[in-house]
């Protein structure tokens, strides 16, 4: 990384971030992907990724635009931390996925969700978030059981 600590270049990478994740179509893709989808198996992560599934366009956008965001930071483009630290939200997906992640890259993409991972295990914040996310995901599933 060419600096220690973010700077003005970094704020304004991220502050852009944060104006495509209010554009219309990506702020309906969010609700469908980050916030409704909720895998209970292995099974609803394929299916979602079919071009027949009627989320699979918001999964497309969603899925590549965190990889993407989190590839800023694994590549060192932005600072890895400020970036995390302001971008939980495609971790939350991540999290939700986590479970599934080696069988879907035999199967679909062996690149899938590698920055993500990345953002998850390398950063302070990331690693965080994983564990905070996952006890959510925890409750939210017994809750569907229930």
């Amino acid at each position: 990384m060419s600096h220690q600590a973010p700077d003005h270049r970094d704020a304004e990478l991220v502050l852009r971030l944060y104006e495509l994740r209010r554009e219309a179509v990506t702020r309906e893709s969010r609700r469908k992907v980050s916030f409704e989808f909720l895998p209970r198996a292995y099974e609803d992560l394929l299916s979602i990724a079919q071009p027949a599934h009627p989320n699979n366009a918001a999964w497309r956008q969603m899925s590549s635009y965190w990889e993407m965001v989190y590839g800023l930071a694994r590549h060192r483009i932005v600072h890895p931390e400020f970036l995390v630290e302001n971008n939980g939200e495609g971790l939350l997906l991540y999290a939700k996925v986590r479970p599934y992640v080696a069988r879907y890259r035999q199967d679909f993409s062996p690149f899938a969700f590698q920055n993500a991972e990345w953002a998850a295990e390398q950063t302070e914040r990331g690693r965080a978030l994983i564990v905070l996310f996952e006890k959510r995901i925890a409750a939210q599933l017994a809750a569907a059981k229930a």
